[in-house]
């Protein structure tokens, strides 16, 4: 890859990172039980992943009450932060690719759909916290596909829209990034399939974590 630090990357977590899928419908299935709410299908639960939370709740439970809305919320992070002990591990190569691509003096962000807490426990977790260096969580700012999480890691880092990158798993990290003005990279092996990304207008899209840095190594070499 090259050494030129001239470019910003911005990482989506959930399913572009880490394989946390089963994770978080796991969590989302306990809290919906514990609430007392219809359930709702892998399916559906799968396809809000990328959201803020209390957006990702609102879009199952349209119809649902502010009490319910935040029974919800509750429940989900008391699972994930605390009982749940589904897997989530980074998928193979991530580290990897993120300790290089640190190494080499890119400038590296989060903007994801997980609040501060659970995204900061998944940094400690793994390691990774210190190769950030910024990160935007939806609560602390605007969901998805909204722009404000890309806006406010562009402004801190004094990095102009068209010398960054949004990498991300869902048409919600590619819609954010056309909102924004940034060009994307759609990852197939998350949550949305190819067809779904491809209509948000990426630059293109890889179906692997290896195919990412692949692909990176071009994107850069181009830049500098």
């Amino acid at each position: 890859m090259t050494t030129e630090p001239t470019r910003l990357i911005v990482f989506d977590w959930d399913g572009t990172l880490m394989d946390s899928e089963a994770r978080i419908v796991a969590c989302l299935q306990a809290a919906i039980r514990e609430t007392g709410l219809e359930p709702r299908s892998e399916d559906q639960l799968r396809n809000i992943i990328g959201l803020g939370l209390r957006e990702a709740l609102m879009t199952l439970y349209p119809d649902g009450s502010q009490a319910q809305w935040d029974a919800l919320v509750h429940h989900y992070r008391h699972h994930f932060l605390e009982r749940d002990d589904t897997p989530s591990r980074l998928f193979e190569g991530a580290e990897e690719l993120i300790r290089n691509l640190f190494a080499q003096g890119h400038f590296l962000a989060i903007a994801t759909g997980k609040g501060r807490q659970g995204l900061d426990k998944v940094l400690e977790e793994t390691g990774l916290k210190d190769c950030f260096h910024a990160t935007r969580c939806a609560d602390e700012s605007f969901s998805k596909p909204h722009p404000a999480m890309l806006l406010d890691i562009l402004d801190r880092l004094g990095v102009e829209a068209d010398d960054a990158l949004m990498v991300g798993d869902t048409e919600y990290d590619l819609l954010m990034a056309r909102n924004a003005g940034v060009p994307a990279l759609g990852v197939t092996y998350g949550v949305h399939d190819r067809e779904r990304l491809l209509k948000c207008q990426p630059l293109d899209c890889v179906d692997s974590l290896p195919a990412v840095g692949t692909w990176l190594d071009g994107w850069l070499s181009r830049a500098a």
